[in-house]
């Protein structure tokens, strides 16, 4: 299948920076001036990575999170063995209890053709003609092993690095270790596509750091933000924070939880900043229609189009200075999660590929030919993958949850494009070589971003607490 993304091939030069662009034009945004008084009294002001510890190979992450667990037999991990043997029983030595199995179910080769792309020979499906166009770009690691085939443990451990939650989200992290590049915007924005992933909020939640590194939410229809129009006059609201302030820190004096005191201050601080900077930054209506098209925000699918609203957004955010961003998926049928396909596998995981692959493929292309991909990461995973094999054959089966050896992706940030690390046996049933956690993949996304997973710690329930805890090493032979 050839399929070229909308406008790549005649798209002309680029060379406005928007976050330079914000900052000569920031008078114009109304009320912004009451912003810069900030700055020049040194409250909320942007500040230098604070915790990192060398240096920096990339300033920034966009999570594409596929909820519910794409197949990794149908998209990265190339199984041919799968349709010969496919309606075989399994027998007892492939069930594992990282993955619904029994000896009884039968093997289910791939409904997709599989073909090897760009100059790399990487091996990608037809499900995603969009991504295999881009396969020079790619790391894919076939061999990820989770710890539980179940959606909400498992999509808390992808988030947090624990099972059971309590525990501040890698977004959070990155935004307690590396600060802001720009203190109108919050650090980590959740662009959120109507739909709660397994495991809920504290996916995204700061948890025991402070409360400005949680997740700021940003929906794909009507108002993006609650309550973001201002509701007074801007003096009258500077007043009012500045009163509010003082309230603040006069009762935090002497009290042992000062610093969520003074969290609170810095949130009103930055929701008073966002007014104006985030619905600006929400709007595409300057955006040129090439590049509308590319990302495919004027598509008929209506979930297609918001999910392409946020990818292009992503963008913008990340030109603004942005941290961390992430985007989920829509759930568009009666499901546990998108991508969970126990039925109808071939329906529903088209679906999901129509509806996300054009825009995250968008996406780093948008990154790469403005000269921001060498320093964002872009993580294109779900929680979990599915089962190399079924119940039984028939048009409407399905594959079920598996951590036993999985794949995802990452793109820039200096990543080796054009690679698959780690291999999974013959079926794809489980891991022959380089098994990785997801400890391992957060401690090289921090080192990329020039914090040690070891160091970047806080002080909580009197132990030092890190995202990995005593967990993950960096995997080097994936970096540039």
């Amino acid at each position: 299948m050839n399929v070229r993304i909308p406008g790549l091939a005649d798209n002309p030069a680029i060379s406005c920076n928007r976050r330079e662009f914000l900052r000569r034009s920031s008078s114009g945004f109304g009320w912004l001036a009451a912003s810069a008084m900030l700055a020049e009294q040194g409250r909320g002001a942007a500040r230098e990575p604070a915790l990192a510890q060398f240096a920096q190979r990339a300033k920034h992450v966009i999570f594409c999170f596929m909820d519910g667990g794409p197949s990794h037999v149908d998209t990265f991990d190339y199984k041919p063995m799968l349709t010969e043997r496919q309606g075989e029983p399994i027998g007892e030595g492939n069930v594992s209890k990282l993955s619904q199995s029994a000896a009884g179910r039968v093997w289910l080769g791939s409904p997709w053709t599989f073909r090897q792309r760009g100059e790399s020979g990487l091996w990608v499906s037809d499900l995603l003609p969009y991504a295999a166009q881009l396969a020079d770009e790619l790391c894919v690691v076939r061999s990820l092993v989770g710890k539980q085939p179940l959606h909400g443990q498992q999509a808390l451990l992808m988030h947090t690095g624990r099972e059971t939650g309590r525990a501040p989200s890698l977004g959070s992290w990155v935004s307690y270790g590396l600060g802001t590049e720009n203190s109108d915007l919050p650090s980590y924005v959740l662009l959120n596509n109507d739909w709660i992933p397994n495991g809920g909020v504290e996916n995204f939640s700061s948890a025991f750091l402070p409360a400005i590194h949680a997740a700021t939410m940003l929906r794909p229809t009507g108002t993006p933000v609650d309550n973001i129009e201002p509701a007074d006059d801007p003096l009258v609201q500077r007043r009012k924070l500045d009163l509010l302030a003082a309230q603040d820190r006069s009762f935090a004096e002497g009290d042992p939880n000062a610093a969520e005191i003074e969290a609170a201050i810095r949130n009103y601080e930055t929701a008073f900043r966002m007014q104006s900077a985030l619905p600006e930054l929400a709007r595409i209506d300057d955006e040129p229609e090439y590049i509308r098209t590319m990302y495919g925000v004027d598509a008929e699918h209506e979930h297609k189009r918001y999910y392409s609203l946020q990818c292009l957004r992503a963008r913008r955010l990340i030109e603004a200075g942005v941290r961390f961003i992430e985007i989920t998926c829509p759930l568009t049928h009666a499901n546990n999660s998108p991508w969970d396909q126990h039925g109808n596998l071939k329906k529903y995981h088209e679906e999901n590929a129509h509806i996300t692959d054009q825009a995250v493929a968008a996406l780093i292309v948008d990154l790469k030919q403005r000269g921001l991909l060498d320093q964002t990461i872009v993580v294109w995973a779900g929680e979990m993958g599915r089962t190399p094999h079924t119940p039984a054959i028939s048009d409407t089966c399905g594959r079920d949850h598996h951590v036993n050896g999985y794949s995802i992706f990452f793109a820039g940030g200096g990543f080796r494009g054009g690679i698959a690390f780690g291999e999974t046996d013959e079926f794809g049933n489980s891991v022959t070589a380089n098994p990785l956690t997801i400890h391992d993949i957060h401690a090289t996304l921090l080192h990329q971003l020039g914090l040690d997973h070891e160091r970047l710690i806080f002080r909580f329930g009197g132990r030092d607490v890190s995202l990995t805890d005593v967990h993950g090493h960096v995997v080097r032979d994936i970096l540039v």
